[in-house]
């Protein structure tokens, strides 16, 4: 059994990226606590960051997850650009592209391409709080573009595959 912290980006006065009244931050918890039910149902022990729509800072989601002695950090975010519909997509961040954790994104990437979104790849990002201070392998996933109508429609249809997607992913890598 691995203790993982699920970290539901953003939260509180900080709605993330926003696109026609829908906020990140409301995806990143309901995708959050879908997957932590999934994980523990598989017997797994989770640590949620927030279960309800409060604002910590990343540094102390960092200190949240080193202080618990997590064995990994998974951070859920939506991605947006400047255009709506420019591009579409799951990417997943890395504080860099070798061990444990580039694996669990490469999984969590897999896993979420099967239910239909493109597979942008794996990018290192070694300046979030998040894969920076934390002690464990810790990965954060942009769960498609939230300015996307086309990644939208397959979360929102699809949700549960989705959050499925997302534990299978993690549960792959610790095995």
């Amino acid at each position: 059994m691995a203790l993982i912290v699920l970290d539901a980006g953003h939260g509180g006065e900080n709605p993330g990226a926003t696109y026609q009244g829908r906020q990140e931050k409301d995806d990143a918890l309901k995708l959050v606590l879908a997957v932590g039910s999934i994980l523990e149902n598989r017997g797994q022990e989770v640590y949620y960051t927030r279960t309800t729509d409060i604002y910590e800072s990343p540094q102390q989601k960092a200190a949240e997850g080193n202080q618990v002695g997590a064995d990994y950090f998974v951070s859920i975010h939506r991605n947006s650009s400047p255009y709506p519909n420019q591009y579409t997509g799951v990417e997943t961040l890395v504080y860099n592209r070798y061990g444990l954790a580039a694996q669990m994104a490469k999984n969590v990437n897999a896993q979420l391409e099967k239910i239909g979104f493109v597979n942008q790849g794996i990018s290192e990002r070694p300046n979030l709080a998040v894969l920076r201070r934390t002690r464990m392998p810790a990965i954060l996933i942009e769960v498609g573009f939230i300015n996307n109508d086309a990644d939208n429609r397959l979360l929102d249809s699809r949700f549960d595959e989705v959050a499925n997607a997302i534990a299978q992913g993690i549960l792959e890598s610790i095995a």
